[in-house]
C-alpha cells in the first residue's frame, strides 16, 4: 500500500511538474524573446529606420499580407493600421510610402498560405522594402468555435502545428522572391477583459502560440516581431472596437506607433 501510495504520489508531481512547464515556461521564454525584440541599438549600429532612410531610393515600398487586422475592421474611418504605420514612416524617412494593403477579413494561415505559394502577391514582394504580415487568428477561432475548454488545449498542439508550418512557408516563399525586405510578423494578442470566462485559458495559450512567431523570426535575416501584446491587453481596453476583437482607430494607431518605436530602436541585422 506504501509502495502504491509513493507511486501515486511521484506521479503526481511528475503531472504537476509538467504542467507547470507547459504553461510558464512558454511565458518565460517569450518575455526573454520580447526584451531581445526590442534590444536598443548602439551608436555605431544602424537601425531599421536608419536603413530605409539611407536606401539609395526616393520611396520604400510597404507590402501588408494578412487578415481583418491588416485590412482595418474595427476603424471607425477608412484609415488603417497599415495607413497610419506607412505615414509616420515617410515623416521618419523623408520618403514616399507605397502602400500595398492586401489584407483579407477571415483569411486562415492555410488560405494566406495558398495565395502566396500560389505566386498572387510574387510581383508585390519582390519590389517590397517592407513585409507586414498578421495572420492566425482566424485558425483560433475557426477551430474553437463550439468547443469547450477541454478540446480547445485538446486541439491546440494541432492547431499551432498547422499555423507555424504555413507561416514558415510564407516566409519561405518570400525569402525566395526577395532575399532584402524587412519582414515584421505581429503577435497575437489576447482581447479578453480578465473577468471573461475564456481570458484564462487564452492568457496560458497565446505564449505558446506567440514564442513560436519569435523562433521564426530569429530565424531569417531582417526579421522581427511587433510586440502587440503591449498595445492591445486587458488594460487597455480603450484600444478595441465594439466587437471586442478587432482594435479601433486609437488602437491602430498605438499599433503604429508601436512598430515605428521597435524599427527606430533595432538594429538592422542578420540572424544570429
Amino acid at each position: 500500500m506504501k509502495k502504491f501510495f509513493l507511486s501515486l504520489l511521484s506521479l503526481l508531481v511528475s503531472v504537476v511538474i509538467g504542467l507547470a512547464i507547459w504553461i510558464y515556461y512558454p511565458k518565460y521564454k517569450i518575455n526573454q524573446m520580447q526584451e531581445q525584440s526590442v534590444t536598443v541599438a548602439s551608436q555605431e549600429d544602424l537601425t531599421y529606420i536608419d536603413h530605409f532612410r539611407t536606401l539609395d531610393q526616393t520611396y520604400l515600398n510597404h507590402l501588408a499580407i494578412g487578415d481583418s487586422i491588416i485590412t482595418g475592421i474595427g476603424a471607425e474611418g477608412e484609415e488603417n493600421f497599415v495607413d497610419h504605420f506607412s505615414k509616420e514612416l515617410e515623416q521618419q524617412t523623408n520618403k514616399q510610402v507605397i502602400t500595398q494593403n492586401e489584407g483579407i477579413p477571415g483569411a486562415s494561415s492555410s488560405q494566406l498560405n495558398a495565395l502566396v505559394q500560389k505566386g498572387t502577391f510574387d510581383q508585390q514582394i519582390k519590389d517590397a522594402d517592407l513585409i507586414t504580415i498578421n495572420v492566425g487568428g482566424n485558425d483560433i477561432l475557426q477551430t474553437m468555435e463550439g468547443m469547450d475548454s477541454s478540446k480547445v488545449f485538446q486541439s491546440f498542439d494541432s492547431m499551432q502545428s498547422t499555423f507555424i508550418n504555413n507561416l514558415t512557408e510564407i516566409s519561405r516563399k518570400i525569402r525566395e522572391t526577395n532575399e532584402d525586405a524587412t519582414i515584421v510578423f505581429l503577435e497575437m494578442y489576447n482581447p479578453l477583459e480578465q473577468n471573461h470566462e475564456l481570458y484564462d485559458i487564452a492568457d496560458q495559450l497565446l505564449p505558446k502560440w506567440n514564442v513560436k512567431i519569435y523562433e521564426l523570426a530569429s530565424s531569417l535575416d531582417y526579421s522581427l516581431v511587433m510586440q502587440t501584446t503591449k498595445v492591445i491587453n486587458s488594460n487597455h481596453q480603450q484600444y478595441l472596437s465594439s466587437d471586442g476583437v478587432h482594435p479601433n482607430s486609437l488602437g491602430y494607431i498605438a499599433l503604429s506607433k508601436q512598430m515605428l518605436e521597435q524599427l527606430r530602436k533595432k538594429p538592422f541585422m542578420k540572424s544570429a
